[in-house]
């Protein structure tokens, strides 16, 4: 027997196990694959026997199984020589299984956007009343529950930097971009709560990382300039005007900050 048809032979043999174990579609893909390896295959009679009566045994058990039965009331058909056919409404129960998989699936992700919008609008009140520490209590709650969403961090990031909680935006920017260390937006906003905190020298360093990541960002070096205006370092804030021109030629506001920057240096 060649080794694909030793293949076949176990995956069928594993049907059964799995359906105790209740994994129904492991048990029909195992099935399917079976037959694929089958069909592809030339048998001798006595492996045209054997491998019958292995996915007749197989089918039994797929027709018998209650929780099957639940999503696919059909009962499948098979007889010896009628493998193609079989393999066709295997395919179709897979297909279905799938469908019923992605729909729950999607389900599942709705209820779970559903529940972070309602308790952000909830943690959002909070801050709008001025309870920050409960709002905080909210929003980590929802970093716990949605871990690895740097959107949700940044997102709650800038609702703090929009009520002047500079400090608490910083935290929550730091644990997206350590989830995210190649984010520009991440590093931009740092460097905004930073500068806005006068941070200036830290609000650099971060900066600079950026860059080291892309150095084709235009708003990325009028931050920058942003930065240096408040530092009152003309010479800086020309550069990162001119840097930005040189990637984004039309960038007026840019152009705005080189003609200021020129300035304040008397040129």
């Amino acid at each position: 027997m060649s080794t694909e048809l030793i293949k076949a032979r176990q995956r069928l043999t594993t049907v059964r196990t799995l359906l105790k174990q209740g994994k129904s579609m492991p048990a029909v893909q195992a099935v399917h694959d079976a037959l694929i390896l089958i069909l592809k295959s030339s048998l001798m009679k006595s492996e045209k026997d054997e491998f019958s009566r292995q996915i007749a045994d197989a089918v039994n058990a797929l027709n018998a199984d209650p929780g099957l039965r639940k999503i696919y009331p059909l009962v499948i058909q098979y007889a010896p020589g009628e493998e193609k056919a079989l393999l066709d409404s295997i395919y179709e129960l897979l297909q279905e299984m799938q469908n019923l998989v992605t729909e729950d699936a999607q389900k599942d992700l709705a209820e779970l956007e559903k529940r972070k919008a309602a308790l952000l609008t909830q943690a959002q009140g909070l801050l709008d009343a001025g309870r920050f520490e409960e709002a905080k209590a909210l929003f980590n709650q929802l970093v716990a529950e949605f871990p690895s969403d740097t959107d949700l961090k940044a997102d709650i990031a800038d609702r703090f930097l929009k009520v002047g909680r500079y400090q608490d935006a910083l935290g929550y920017l730091e644990e997206a971009l350590r989830h995210d260390p190649n984010a520009i937006h991440l590093y931009n906003r740092i460097g905004i709560v930073l500068r806005k905190m006068q941070d200036f020298a830290t609000a650099e360093r971060y900066y600079l990382k950026a860059l080291e990541i892309t150095r084709q960002d235009e708003y990325l070096y009028f931050n920058i300039g942003r930065l240096y205006i408040d530092w009152k370092k003309w010479a800086k804030v020309e550069e990162a005007a001119k840097k930005a021109l040189e990637v984004n030629p039309q960038f007026a506001e840019a152009e705005k900050m080189r003609a200021f920057a020129r300035k304040m240096m008397g040129k």
